[in-house]
């Protein structure tokens, strides 16, 4: 068996999921109700057998740390690591990490002291699941060099991800980051996989490397610091470089848009990434939760997560995660609500009733339509979020509109009565 070790980038900013990725890292944003995106590519590697993974942290990453240093620990009888490498400054280099090439090129050292026979480099925001012993087996198979992984996509998704032309025999020999309409007619592969409403091959952001040329690469050209924008086009001629074609779900994650339609999609009775499956599950931190208690409420195509008690109220379309709190009279249609890191108990703390706090969750009588609400948020009685005036962006310290959809940050607080 080829000796794997994948590298996991998880140090982005995460801009366009603000005010998701105000208080953490993008990876470590919660998904699914109780994961967080950090879990998806882990997962995939540990079900595939690949159990040498450097995680790569840099921005707002101590929540991030703390999971994966918490979660995937192995015994003592298992061969293999799930590490992290904060960006870190030293004599050789005194700047943090730049971008996704440079975050690989500052941990060349770690990677090749695993003396891999292949490197895999996976981004930490992305929902999928992919075999990737089949991407190596392609990748040996073809002598390959550098393989990416690709999907077959339309020309309305063609302009907002990495394009590359592929000819029958699978070598990539144009590569676009983001082209423009009229430059796409030129950029239409054959490979197995595309078909006429989807004639583009898409990056999926997952590159398969020999280490030698990981390491030229990287070391050659030491000013670039992007894979998809720099590494691979210019590798293109010099190595020989394939492209892996994929045809199951993926989705990139890096926008509220992206985020709020990949969650309430989970719920629904045919999900595009199920993660009812018995064949390569989720993993993520071990809790010892009680079930979720239900109390006099109606459902349609929801998810309840563990530890939430929710009573009188009805749910359409809707995710609720780890402790969330919804009190009776409320309505809540096409919202993915996170829950809470801890619980308060049926009555106020105390201390938080002294200060003027309101109980953590959802107050009575509220309606609450196409949001999403953050972790800890307290929401009170009579509340209508509903962004009447159908504003598509917007931006306050107590609430952000993205793309029309409601986004309540972590750890907020709504008055009685406060409406949207």
């Amino acid at each position: 068996m080829n000796r794997i070790i994948a590298v996991v980038l998880g140090g982005g900013r995460g801009t366009r999921l603000y005010p998701l990725t105000r208080d953490r890292s993008k990876p470590a944003v919660p998904i699914g109700g109780k994961y967080r995106l950090i879990d998806i590519p882990l997962s995939n590697c540990i079900n595939d057998g690949i159990r040498h993974i450097l995680v790569l942290t840099q921005y707002n990453s101590e929540s991030l740390n703390r999971h994966v240093a918490r979660t995937y620990r192995f015994d003592r009888f298992t061969h293999g690591f799930v590490s992290i490498l904060a960006a870190e400054q030293t004599d050789e280099n005194s700047e943090w990490f730049q971008g996704t090439a440079d975050a690989v090129r500052q941990s060349l050292k770690y990677i090749k002291g695993q003396h891999p026979d292949l490197v895999l480099i996976l981004s930490g925001d992305q929902l999928y699941r992919l075999d990737f012993n089949q991407v190596a087996d392609y990748h040996l198979s073809r002598n390959a060099d550098i393989t990416i992984a690709t999907k077959p996509v339309t020309a309305a998704d063609a302009t907002s991800l990495g394009i590359m032309k592929v000819g029958d025999d699978g070598i990539i020999t144009e590569f676009r980051e983001k082209p423009p309409r009229d430059e796409l007619d030129g950029l239409k592969s054959a490979q197995k996989g595309t078909t006429g409403t989807k004639p583009y091959l898409g990056n999926m952001g997952i590159y398969m490397f020999d280490p030698g040329v990981l390491q030229e690469v990287l070391e050659n050209e030491p000013d670039v610091i992007d894979f998809g924008k720099e590494i691979i086009p210019n590798s293109l001629g010099s190595y020989r470089v394939t492209s892996f074609p994929f045809d199951g779900y993926w989705s990139d994650i890096g926008t509220i848009g992206n985020f709020f339609r990949a969650n309430l999609d989970m719920a629904m009775p045919e999900p595009q990434f199920d993660m009812y499956r018995s064949f390569s599950p989720l993993y993520t931190s071990a809790r010892a939760l009680p079930g979720a208690r239900i109390t006099g409420c109606i459902f349609s195509d929801t998810i309840i997560c563990d530890a939430s008690d929710v009573s009188g109220s009805e749910f359409n379309r809707c995710l609720v995660g780890l402790r969330g709190k919804v009190m009776p009279g409320t309505l809540m249609e096409d919202c993915v609500f996170m829950g809470s890191d801890y619980w308060e108990g049926h009555y106020l703390d105390p201390r938080n009733r002294d200060s003027g706090l309101l109980p953590l969750g959802i107050g009575r009588d509220c309606v609450i339509r196409n949001a999403i609400i953050d972790k800890n948020a307290r929401i009170g009685n009579g509340c209508r979020l509903e962004n009447a005036g159908g504003v598509q962006e917007y931006t306050s310290d107590l609430y952000c509109i993205r793309e029309g959809i409601i986004v309540i940050p972590k750890n907020t607080m709504l008055e009685d009565g406060f409406r949207i």
